[in-house]
């Protein structure tokens, strides 16, 4: 369920019209309902009440400020990638004892700077990282929380691009190392060998994978503490998909009774990691028609493209494309491929759309947009990001204004043999 309905006829936002929206900030657009976010936490929350799970928003899926915020205040900690992300996540009042670094690519600095303010947990996905980082925190006089990040050799089902726990995949210690690598952390200064992590992909509308994959890492677990290691923590990672084009992923509820199901007795810290369930449909991309072109095929050129939502390029992704204002019920419905503005046929947002016939001018919504959109957006074509809004009842506000294109010229330095 989300809060972007039609009331007489107009898309709203919660209690806001969507046309008040783009008349005071222009199109394109992105617009976050709190109202969505919030209901879909405190549901996943409400799932995995009575196993302690800490859940840590995937900062990736979305990044502002606002809407990490929101989480936080929802009772979340953070899930973070980078040094960036970190500065992000504590910047909109994450505590460093609810975060978690994840990636298989930290660098130096990047230990040290989340060492320095005492995270909660290093999820490690290589030896030479664990090598790293117990010099590191030797080097600062610290003791690193550690997680190894095993991959189970699962197949999550989803999307080539974001599946991430088959073997061929570069993250994560082979499940049939994982001992050998407790036994070398447990023997290097400066480590703390606390748990074990998984993440087998994301987008995944199946409890299946999540089950074997959770149950081997379990096991892990079992195997680990028999052999000596005193194992506090599993994190069970993210990935649980959402509605973007007639899927049925489990419900919340079905998911963590699995979760339950499956820890149940064994006296561990569980961390999750949800980005995408949170936030995806929690958002929608608001752009106006340019004009329609009739060329053997039907086109609807949109102010909007590619450069500020990646995933149709990218992932061959679905999401619904819907009009702003209701077309009338006699409508003639056609197919159309809905384009954007730049010099790439990539540049399609959806192929072969029913739909009815649109004015220059009308505007259309991206729906389920809230997850790897702005987040992932570019300047392209010297195309300057476009705001972010958030809604929250009959209000709204910018969470992010657009950037003026002086202001993207200006990050240009020319060099000094140049002529101003």
């Amino acid at each position: 369920m989300d809060h972007f309905q039609y009331r007489d006829g107009i898309l709203y936002a919660e209690d806001v019209a969507i046309p008040d929206i783009a008349a005071a900030v222009g199109t394109p657009f992105y617009c976050y309902s709190t109202a969505t976010m919030t209901r879909h936490y405190q549901v996943l929350a409400g799932s995995l009440e009575g196993t302690g799970a800490r859940i840590c928003y995937a900062v990736k899926a979305n990044s502002n400020q606002a809407v990490i915020r929101t989480m936080v205040e929802l009772g979340a900690g953070a899930d973070v990638i980078s040094g960036g992300e970190l500065q992000r996540a504590m910047a909109a009042g994450a505590t460093a004892d609810s975060i978690v670094f994840a990636g298989p690519g930290k660098t130096r600095d990047e230990l040290a700077q989340a060492l320095a303010v005492d995270i909660y947990q290093f999820n490690v996905e290589s030896e030479p990282e664990l090598r790293l980082l117990s010099a590191v925190a030797s080097e600062m006089g610290k003791v690193a929380p550690v997680s190894i990040r095993v991959n189970p050799d699962v197949d999550a089902g989803t999307h080539e691009k974001i599946t991430t726990g088959r073997k061929q995949n570069k993250f994560g210690i082979p499940i049939d190392r994982a001992m050998d690598i407790f036994d070398l952390g447990a023997s290097l200064p400066g480590l703390a060998m606390l748990g074990v992590a998984i993440h087998i992909g994301s987008q995944i509308t199946d409890l299946a994978p999540f089950e074997e994959a959770f149950d081997r890492a379990l096991g892990l677990v079992d195997e680990l503490r028999a052999a000596g290691h005193d194992i506090k923590r599993c994190n069970l990672g993210g990935g649980l998909g959402i509605p973007y084009s007639g899927e049925t992923p489990p419900p919340p509820a079905e998911y963590g009774a699995m979760v339950k199901r499956l820890t149940a007795n064994r006296q561990l810290d569980l961390v999750l990691e949800p980005g995408r369930v949170l936030v995806g449909n929690a958002g929608i991309l608001v752009a106006r028609v340019i004009h329609e072109k009739h060329e053997g095929r039907r086109f609807v050129i949109i102010d909007g493209a590619m450069n500020d939502l990646i995933r149709p390029a990218m992932y061959d992704s679905w999401h619904d494309i819907v009009p702003v204002r209701e077309a009338a019920p006699d409508a003639m419905i056609s197919a159309a491929d809905v384009v954007g503005p730049i010099c790439e046929s990539g540049d399609t947002l959806a192929k072969g759309r029913p739909m009815a016939p649109l004015a220059p001018n009308d505007l259309i919504a991206v729906r389920s947009a809230g997850a790897y959109g702005a987040v992932m957006a570019s300047t392209y074509n010297s195309r300057p990001l476009v705001p972010e809004v958030l809604v929250r009842g009959d209000t709204f506000a910018v969470i992010r204004p657009r950037l003026d294109i002086a202001d993207l010229i200006a990050l240009d330095q020319p060099p000094p043999w140049q002529s101003p």
